[in-house]
C-alpha cells in the first residue's frame, strides 16, 4: 500500500515538473523579448483586498505589489502543503521512525551544510557582506524536478532509492523552513507576534476539540498569515505552523463510519430503470436525502483533515501556484549579461553550491554514516547508483529561487539576484543532465530489475 501511494506521488510530481519547465522557459523568453519591460512592471503593480480602511495585502501600512503577493502569500500556501507532507511523513511515513528517518535526514544535513561552505569559500575573496547574504540559496532540493528526473528511470530504479530521494527532499524542505524562520526574520513586532500566538492557540484548541471542518483551519491560517506578515517573521512560516495544527486522526475509527455507510446504503431503496425511463427525472424523498447525506458525511469523516487538505491543495499548488511563482521569478534578463557571470561572484557560488556542494554533501555524509554502521544502504542500491541520485539532489529550483528573492530583495541587489538566478538555472540543469546520464549508466537493466522485484515478492510470500 505504501508503495502504491509513493508511486502516485511520483506521478504527481512528474506532471508538476512539466508545468515548471514550461513556466520557466516562458519567463526567460518574455523577459528577454520586447515585452521585457512590461514583464518587470507587471510584478510591481499594487494589490489590495480592502474592507473600508483595512487592506489584507498590506505590510506596515503599505500595499503589497503583485510579485510580493506571489512570493509571500501564495508561497505560504505552498509551504502549508510542504508542512502537511512533512507532518504526514513524520507521523506514518518515511520519517516516522528513527531508523527510517536517519538516512535521508543525515543526507539532507550534508546537502545543506556543504553548499553553504562552497558558497562562502567562493564569495569570501570579495569581502562583500551583501553578496554573502545568499549563502542559503543552494541549500534546497526541488522535490518536483528531482522526482521528475528519477521517474524517467522508474522501471529500472529500486523503490528504496526513490523513497530515499523523496524523504531527503522533504527533510531538506524542513531545513529550508528553519533557515527562513531564523535567517530572514526582520525587526519583530511583539504585538503582532502575540496575536499570531493567539491564533495558534485557538487552532490547537480546535484540533483538541475535534473540529473537523477545513474552513476553520483555512480561516485561522489567513489570520495567522497576516499577523506573521506584520510581526517581522517571514509570512510563509505561517503555512508550516498551520500545517502542524491540522488534525491527522479519525477520532471514532474507520469501522464506525464504514458501518454507518453500510447501514445507510442498506436502508436506501434500490430501483431498476428501464431503457425507456432512463431520462426521466428522479425526485428523492426526504428520507432518501437523509440517507445520502449520512453516507456523504461518513465518507468525509473517514479522511482526516490533514489528508483532505493535502488533496485539496494538490492541483492549485502544482498547476497554478508553483508555475506562477516560476514565471514571476525565473525571468532572468540577459541584457548586459554573459556566461562570464557564471564564472565569478554569486553566479559561480550558487552554481558550484548546487552542482558540487549538494552532490558532495549528500554523498559524503551518507557514505560516512553507512561506514560507521549508523544507517544502512538503501535496498538494492550500489554506491554508483547512490552517487547518481546524490547528483540529482543538485536540482534546487523552486525553493532556491525563493531563497534568492529573500536574500537580495531590493533594487540595489538586482545584479546579485540576476546572477543568483543564472546560477540556479545552470546548476539545476547541469545537475539534472549529469544525474540522468549517471543513472542511465549505473542502474540495472529493466529485465534485471524485474528479476529483483520478483525475487523480493517470492521472499515476502
Amino acid at each position: 500500500m505504501k508503495r502504491y501511494t509513493f508511486i502516485s506521488t511520483i506521478r504527481q510530481y512528474v506532471n508538476s515538473s512539466v508545468c515548471l519547465v514550461v513556466a520557466t522557459v516562458l519567463a526567460l523568453i518574455v523577459a528577454n523579448s520586447p515585452l521585457g519591460g512590461l514583464y518587470k512592471e507587471l510584478w510591481n503593480l499594487p494589490v489590495s483586498l480592502s474592507i473600508g480602511g483595512f487592506n489584507f495585502f498590506s505590510h506596515n501600512g503599505e500595499s503589497m505589489d503583485l510579485g510580493t503577493v506571489i512570493n509571500d502569500f501564495l508561497m505560504a500556501i505552498f509551504f502549508l502543503s510542504v508542512g502537511l507532507e512533512i507532518k504526514r511523513e513524520v507521523l506514518c511515513g518515511e520519517l516516522s521512525t528513527v531508523k527510517k528517518a536517519l538516512a535521508p535526514v543525515i543526507g539532507a544535513c550534508g546537502g545543506m551544510l556543504l553548499p553553504v561552505i562552497v558558497f562562502f569559500i567562493v564569495c569570501y575573496p570579495y569581502h562583500n557582506a551583501e553578496m554573502e547574504r545568499g549563502m542559503a540559496i543552494p541549500m534546497a532540493t526541488d522535490i518536483a524536478f528531482s522526482l521528475g528526473c528519477i521517474s524517467v528511470f522508474s522501471k529500472r530504479c529500486p523503490v528504496s532509492l526513490k523513497i530515499f530521494l523523496a524523504a531527503l527532499a522533504v527533510a531538506d524542505d524542513l531545513g529550508g523552513i528553519i533557515v527562513i524562520a531564523i535567517r530572514y526574520t526582520e525587526h519583530l513586532s511583539f504585538a503582532y507576534l502575540g496575536w499570531a500566538a493567539v491564533c495558534v492557540v485557538i487552532t490547537l484548541i480546535g484540533n483538541w476539540r475535534q473540529v473537523r471542518t477545513k474552513a476553520f483551519y483555512f480561516t485561522m491560517g489567513l489570520i495567522l498569515w497576516y499577523c506573521m506578515l506584520n510581526s517581522g517573521i517571514h509570512s510563509t512560516i505561517a503555512g508550516v505552523v498551520l500545517a502542524f495544527c491540522v488534525p491527522a486522526n479519525v477520532p471514532k475509527g474507520t469501522k464506525y463510519y464504514i458501518d454507518k455507510i453500510r447501514k445507510c446504503t442498506m436502508l436506501f431503496p434500490s430501483t431498476e430503470v428501464s431503457e425507456a425511463d432512463r431520462n426521466k427525472p428522479v425526485i428523492l424523498s426526504e428520507e432518501e436525502m437523509v440517507y445520502l447525506k449520512g453516507i456523504e458525511t461518513a465518507s468525509d469523516n473517514l479522511i482526516s483533515p490533514l489528508q483532505d487538505m493535502e488533496d485539496i491543495l494538490d492541483v492549485p499548488i502544482n498547476y497554478y501556484i508553483i508555475p506562477l511563482f516560476a514565471f514571476a521569478n525565473a525571468g532572468v534578463d540577459f541584457t548586459g549579461m554573459s556566461l562570464m557571470n557564471l564564472f565569478s561572484g554569486v553566479g559561480l557560488a550558487v552554481f558550484l553550491g548546487l552542482f558540487i556542494g549538494k552532490f558532495c554533501g549528500v554523498l559524503s555524509f551518507t557514505w560516512l554514516f553507512i561506514k560507521l554502521k549508523v544507517i544502512q544502504m538503501p535496498k538494492h542500491a550500489t554506491w554508483k547508483s547512490m552517487a547518481s541520485v546524490c547528483m540529482i539532489c543538485g536540482i534546487g529550483f523552486t525553493v532556491s529561487m525563493f531563497m534568492a528573492a529573500l536574500s537580495y530583495p531590493s533594487a540595489a541587489h538586482a545584479d546579485f539576484l540576476n546572477d543568483a538566478k543564472l546560477g540556479i538555472l545552470c546548476g539545476s540543469v547541469v545537475s539534472a543532465l549529469v544525474g540522468c546520464f549517471l543513472l542511465n549508466l549505473t542502474l540495472p537493466s529493466q529485465a534485471e530489475m524485474q528479476r529483483i522485484q520478483t525475487s523480493d515478492e517470492d521472499d515476502n510470500d
